[in-house]
């Protein structure tokens, strides 16, 4: 399969942190996600510079992927001039724009998230625009004559919120035809903090980069490194005092256990919702609507409350640490105000898988994934229902041709986790690193068997 191509980024440091590589495959279209992260002022186009990768077929020769969106309505009433002492105005209803759909068909929700605004809205489905620019903005809590908080006690939603509350920033992106908003997580005390790609890679040139911190300070960003096929980035704010938060590990999470999400949900600074997960190893696709960033993960599916503005921000476990990046939500489709909200369905990039990554894009401005060297399609059972992958084609000299894969193989489990689509297993490739060896259970002319096969890389220059 083909994964799009990424901008050249810029050099970089060494990574503050140890490293432990995410993975990357072919890309399948799938119900559509959205990537949240800023609050939309204004509608625009990236300006300026070379697009973030060439437009990604699907490998079979179907239509383009989903589309993030660059545009959309606003998803919820905007406040009036008079908010928040008078009634709100209407929101006014906006023609959707269609979507485009690939060789399956698509649900008919959208999956939105992205960024709370123009600028990094690539990620967005249905991207949230706020017009009213009269309309006041708040950002944090009034301050008033408050009780003293009650004692955290370990475990507790509140106990986990202050150890990360001061190590999650708002990031504003502006450009002459618009300004958005996401989240970020800070990484090391000298300005380094993660965020979406979608929240700060389709700016283009001549963008200005501003990080609002905890404490209300804002100071001036720039780029360190993009990646586009997983969506994640890292900036360089301009201070040395910062406290980097305490990254976990995804590995170790079950469902139903207790997490929270911190970020700026509609430029909402230092929002703390919580609630557990849902799910894990979720496939989750989402891409950009020019179709030249499109990205599948294996992603952490919470019911803590998500909304565009999120991106970028921290998923953390009880503990109080970052177990994910809040990278994309599931909406209930339509357009307007039905289409903005939170349903309960968010996604989160593991951090185990984001690590690796992030250390690449620090040392060098770009990052390096795993390849199998196959593009694949949805197998379908007799009666209909999608079980498993089928291998279209095997590159010849690739991962997958060395280890004895052939075109129409199903694949059926990778490590022993089943594989129920293309997509599953797509991102059950990205979930490791170049080199990596995986066990690749399929059923080849109706007999199943196991086949070992190491991964290969992509040597920073993704096409599948």
């Amino acid at each position: 399969m083909t994964d799009n191509q990424p901008p050249e980024p810029q050099s970089g440091n060494t990574s503050p942190y140890g490293s432990n590589p995410p993975e990357r495959m072919p890309q399948l279209p799938m119900p559509e996600y959205s990537s949240f992260g800023q609050h939309q002022q204004q509608q625009f186009a990236p300006q300026g510079g070379p697009q973030l990768g060439q437009p990604g077929q699907h490998p079979s020769g179907g239509s383009a992927y989903p589309q993030f969106a660059g545009q959309g309505t606003h998803q919820g009433a905007s406040p009036g001039p008079n908010w928040p002492f008078g009634p709100p105005q209407q929101p006014v209803a906006t023609p959707a724009k269609p979507k485009r759909m690939g060789l399956a068909i698509v649900a008919a929700t959208a999956l939105l998230v992205g960024a709370a605004g123009g600028v990094g809205a690539a990620a967005v489905y249905s991207a949230t625009t706020d017009t009213n620019s009269a309309s006041p903005s708040v950002t944090a809590p009034l301050n008033g004559n408050q009780a003293a908080p009650a004692s955290a006690p370990d475990g507790s939603v509140q106990n986990a919120a202050a150890k990360v509350m001061g190590s999650v920033v708002k990031i504003a992106v502006s450009t002459q035809q618009g300004a958005a908003t996401g989240s970020g997580i800070v990484i090391s005390k000298d300005g380094l903090i993660v965020t979406n790609n979608h929240v700060v890679g389709g700016a283009g040139q001549g963008a200005k980069i501003t990080v609002i911190l905890n404490d209300g300070r804002t100071v001036p960003a720039t780029v360190k490194g993009l990646d586009p096929l997983t969506d994640l980035a890292v900036i360089h704010a301009e201070a040395t005092d910062l406290t980097p938060a305490v990254l976990g590990s995804s590995a170790k999470l079950a469902v139903g256990q207790g997490v929270v999400a911190i970020g700026s949900p509609f430029g909402l600074q230092s929002t703390v919702t919580s609630g557990i997960v849902s799910a894990l190893d979720r496939p989750v696709t989402s891409g950009d609507e020019e179709q030249s960033s499109t990205t599948v993960f294996p992603a952490i599916q919470t019911d803590a409350a998500i909304n565009p503005g999120n991106s970028g921000g921290a998923l953390i476990d009880l503990a109080g640490q970052v177990v994910g990046i809040n990278s994309a939500i599931k909406t209930a489709g339509g357009s307007g105000q039905s289409a903005g909200g939170n349903i309960g369905l968010g996604f989160a990039i593991p951090i185990d898988q984001a690590k690796p990554i992030l250390d690449e894009l620090v040392a060098k401005g770009k990052a390096t994934h795993a390849r199998l060297g196959v593009t694949v399609g949805d197998a379908q059972s007799s009666d209909g229902l999608v079980n498993g992958a089928t291998l279209r084609e095997v590159t010849p000299g690739g991962a997958g041709n060395k280890a004895g894969l052939q075109a129409g193989d199903v694949v059926t489990a990778v490590d022993g986790k089943a594989i129920a689509s293309g997509d599953a297993l797509v991102a059950a490739v990205r979930s490791h690193r170049p080199g990596d060896q995986v066990k690749v259970t399929l059923t080849r002319a109706g007999k199943p068997q196991d086949i070992t096969a190491t991964l290969g890389s992509d040597d920073g220059k993704p096409t599948g």
